[in-house]
């Protein structure tokens, strides 16, 4: 190899590039975002709760909670708790109904002046076609992220996002009735999550988020009881990065969509590992509720980054580690 071809490809022999010459735009879904930082479902509610915080037209998008068909009451309290490194949450998908989400919340997300993403949920499919015919073609939705992680009640509780067949299903169902683009947001909690991102691309999916949080529990041992009232909880934060990164890595090697890395991403240096891995674009979850401002912190630091190592394309740190 030339000297000069190893200048190109070694990222320490990089030229450094003016942080004004990095193009951080990303493409998902045909959606085109101004940067390649979402904020993940659950965490940053419809937007309106962080607007005081941060410019939020400066954000790549805004995946709002969980939407439903009809209002979610959630579960009973306590419902959150802390882990060394990371939460667990049993909040059960607490929403107020795709018609109250249409009338009180869209009109805000409209004039946010960055993408918006509908995250979708139900316990069983006709559930999620019923909040996608709502929201097919409404002016203000870019995306629609289709959370399969719901317990399914045909199936006694077990989440719709575990069984191959029934996520092509819903997939293909979602995608028939939706004129945004639809991305399917993959559990963690399966054998192997290619399996079940191969099930999403074979139903019509442009593109796949990944991990939802992992199921943990936590016990008072002085009460010898539960912490969480239901029991079990979805892990999120620091504690389940690694494993996010490694799936993020497999999926990204076995579909031919765009993937959006997330868990427990909370710096710039979180994000550039899922971009490495193979993911097109970020989501950051837990992070929001420990510093309000992390999301345009990560969106600058990725800049920096590209910056330092002479990458002039965001789009370039996708899926660069495969080759070494």
């Amino acid at each position: 190899m030339t000297e000069r071809k190893k200048q190109e490809t070694d990222p320490a022999k990089r030229a450094v590039l003016k942080k004004e010459e990095i193009n951080t735009e990303v493409v998902i879904a045909g959606v085109r975002l101004k940067n390649p930082v979402i904020t993940a479902s659950g965490t940053f509610g419809c937007g309106r709760e962080y607007a005081e915080f941060l410019d939020l037209g400066k954000l790549g998008a805004i995946t709002t909670k969980g939407i439903a068909a009809v209002p979610w009451e959630g579960n009973r309290t306590p419902r959150v708790a802390e882990t060394a490194s990371g939460m667990l949450n049993a909040i059960g998908l607490e929403n107020p109904g795709v018609d109250v989400f249409l009338e009180r919340d869209l009109p805000f997300l409209k004039n946010a002046g960055c993408g918006v993403i509908v995250n979708v949920c139900g316990h069983e499919p006709s559930d999620y076609y019923r909040v996608v015919e709502k929201l097919n073609g409404v002016e203000g939705i870019d995306l629609l992220e289709i959370n399969i992680s719901c317990p399914n009640v045909k199936a006694g509780g077990l989440s719709l996002g575990t069984d191959p067949k029934t996520v092509e299903e819903v997939t293909r169902g979602c995608k028939e009735r939706a004129s945004q683009g639809v991305i399917m947001k993959l559990t963690p909690n399966v054998t192997d999550i290619r399996e079940i991102a191969r099930a999403c691309e074979a139903g019509g999916a442009d593109a796949v988020s990944l991990i939802n949080t992992l199921t943990g529990m936590k016990i008072d041992i002085e009460k010898q009881t539960f912490v969480l009232a239901n029991r079990t909880g979805g892990l999120s934060g620091p504690a389940i990065k690694p494993v996010a990164v490694r799936m993020v890595y497999e999926v990204s090697g076995a579909v031919s969509v765009p993937v959006i890395g997330m868990g427990g991403i909370s710096s710039a240096e979180d994000a550039v590992e899922f971009l490495l891995a193979g993911a097109s674009a970020v989501s950051v979850g837990m992070a929001n509720f420990i510093n309000p401002y992390v999301t345009l912190e990560i969106a600058e630091g990725i800049r920096d980054y590209c910056a330092r190592h002479g990458i002039s394309k965001v789009t370039e740190l996708t899926g660069r580690v495969k080759g070494r």
